[in-house]
């Protein structure tokens, strides 16, 4: 099992990262919640793990701190949910508002999700409100997290690009992506905040 991973980021491409530990490169999948808080390139980070193995691929996933990490780790024991979805589930809406929305059982709202659908949204909202006790640990870092530490951006042809791109990844359409890049404001911003508020419309 891997629990956790400290070496150099090499790159940055959401959901997807690459971090070299000593010679070796080990390659991940993030939330974006984590990807507001690292570093820029080549510089040290630390990520907690959730290593995954199928019988046709073994898959690490990487987290900002034990909380974010317990979160995802409720999610996908919830009926119907995988790792991808609960990583789109933890790019796609603040903490506290998905405690809002299974605690006043909104699955309207969950639907807004990508690949959440309304049967998923059910279910999410009856198997964690049974589990919002373990899951409650977690909502006050991840929160912060969620909010957004500005960092530094990466160097990019093109950050807007770069964005769109990251959205589509997440599971959002091309025209959804794009549309929601565009009503941000600030184009001087980088990849990472054009993201972050980009999701934040959206939800």
């Amino acid at each position: 099992m891997i629990g956790r991973l400290r070496g150099i980021l090499i790159e940055k491409n959401p959901p997807g990262l690459l971090i070299d530990v000593s010679g070796v490169g080990y390659e991940l999948e993030a939330p974006m919640t984590t990807f507001y808080r690292l570093p820029e390139l080549g510089l040290e980070t630390t990520l907690y793990t959730h290593f995954v193995v199928r019988d046709d691929a073994q898959l690490l996933y990487g987290f900002a701190d034990k909380s974010e990490r317990q979160l995802f780790r409720t999610l996908i024991r919830v009926n119907g949910v995988g790792p991808k979805l609960a990583l789109a589930i933890l790019s796609g809406m603040e903490a506290e508002m998905f405690a809002r929305s299974v605690h006043e059982q909104d699955a309207s709202m969950l639907t807004r999700i990508p690949g959440v659908g309304k049967k998923t949204a059910e279910r999410l909202i009856v198997e964690m409100k049974d589990r919002l006790d373990e899951w409650q640990s977690a909502l006050a870092p991840l929160e912060m997290a969620a909010a957004g530490k500005p960092v530094a951006a990466t160097p990019s042809h093109d950050p807007i690009q770069d964005a769109i791109s990251a959205l589509v990844a997440l599971g959002y359409r091309p025209q959804e992506a794009s549309k929601a890049i565009s009503a941000v404001q600030d184009e001087s911003l980088g990849t990472d905040e054009l993201i972050r508020q980009a999701l934040k419309a959206m939800v």
